[in-house]
């Protein structure tokens, strides 16, 4: 069929009605990819109203695959709606498709990832960082002592699904000397700015990459221990997130995840108010396509992504864990964000929004006060991927 047949596969999926073409596709000739051609046929042809093409890991297409499946496209169901699925992490995709779907009426390009991190767009301002650093230095205190109890290894090969701005990936590298690290993340932002205090920093080891977390363009079965924080519950589809992390972990290596349980963050005093408002903060998220309940679902999602050998762990922030203006810097910005932006954005009364807000600033209250205490739960997970 195709010179390069090592590095390309087609596939069909009835229940999604959905023709999947995934690496490098660079025949000499058209009869190369007749069978590639003739699977796109039989396949629509067996759809009904809509079928999809997803191209989100074509790595690479040349001019004679392109002719060959334009060709094939515009031909093959007049009567069907056709939707190229596209992704944002290789770049050419979307434009070059484009140019496809406008040759026919009937043909459409649809940009994968636009919609998938619904809550991306909400801490994606440059001034959210600090406190995301600030976040990672007071989960840090506890998962440097957790780490090796799941499984983290000086010398392994890491991959940090999810990264945000490369704290904890700096962090890793720092204290355990990996033989690589890998972190990739969606957001081209934070990324840079990762790559900008890497550079700082002189750190050379770290490699950033930009990727889409749910189709990621690295080999299966090559990193011994990967991580992805506080992320899972933030993917409308966290099954597929996993999916993929299951495959890019070697046989015998392991997954590690971090979730939250908002409605659990606690404060004294104003215990009442404080906890009114972080059962709203789920609420909000879920109104989002996202949850922020996740982290004791965390045994139930590993073992349904096929992972054995799970183990589960819970600590508490505080603000008595280090400098208590550091947890209120943190729950000020929670307030910003989730007050300020995505009520808002629900359309939410301004009689709610006071009352929401009161609660974040009581527990800013209980954070600061001398006899006081606040708390921010979190759940870790890992599990192995089996033999």
């Amino acid at each position: 069929m195709n010179p390069n047949a090592s590095q390309f596969a087609a596939s069909f999926d009835p229940t999604n009605q959905e023709v999947a073409l995934v690496g490098k596709l660079r025949p000499q000739s058209s009869a190369q990819i007749r069978d590639v051609l003739s699977l796109v046929v039989e396949s629509f042809g067996r759809c009904d109203g809509v079928a999809y093409l997803n191209v989100k890991r074509l790595t690479q297409i040349n001019v004679t695959a392109f002719e060959a499946l334009r060709t094939c496209l515009v031909s093959v169901r007049t009567d069907l709606r056709i939707v190229i699925v596209t992704s944002s992490v290789i770049s050419w995709s979307t434009r070059l498709f484009q140019t496809l779907a406008e040759t026919a009426q009937n043909l459409a390009v649809e940009v994968y990832d636009s919609a998938f991190y619904p809550g991306q767009d909400f801490v994606e301002d440059e001034s959210f960082i600090p406190i995301l650093r600030t976040q990672t230095k007071m989960t840090w205190r506890h998962e440097r002592d957790m780490l090796p109890r799941h499984g983290l290894e000086t010398g392994a090969k890491i991959a940090d699904v999810c990264c945000g701005i490369g704290d904890f990936a700096a962090l890793v590298h720092k204290e355990f000397a990996p033989a690589r690290i890998v972190a990739l993340d969606h957001s081209k932002r934070s990324l840079e700015y990762a790559r900008r205090v890497a550079k700082e920093f002189g750190l050379t080891e770290v490699e950033y990459v930009y990727g889409d977390a749910s189709q990621m363009l690295l080999a299966d079965d090559q990193f011994d221990f990967v991580t992805c924080r506080h992320s899972l519950q933030i993917f409308d589809r966290p099954e597929v997130l996993l999916r993929e992390l299951y495959r890019i972990c070697r046989p015998g290596g392991r997954v590690y995840i971090t979730n939250e349980k908002n409605s659990h963050c606690l404060g004294e005093p104003h215990a009442e108010s404080i906890a009114w408002t972080y059962g709203e903060v789920a609420k909000l998220f879920a109104h989002f396509d996202m949850d922020v309940e996740m982290g004791p679902k965390s045994r139930r999602l590993l073992t349904e992504a096929g992972f054995e050998d799970i183990k589960v762990e819970s600590f508490m922030v505080t603000n008595m864990d280090g400098d208590p203006q550091d947890f209120a810097d943190v729950i000020e910005a929670w307030e910003n964000v989730y007050a300020g932006e995505m009520a808002v954005r629900r359309g939410d009364k301004p009689e709610f929004i006071r009352r929401f807000r009161q609660g974040f600033v009581d527990h800013r209250t209980a954070a600061l006060h001398p006899k006081g205490y606040a708390g921010w739960p979190i759940w870790a997970a890992s599990a192995r991927k089996p033999h």
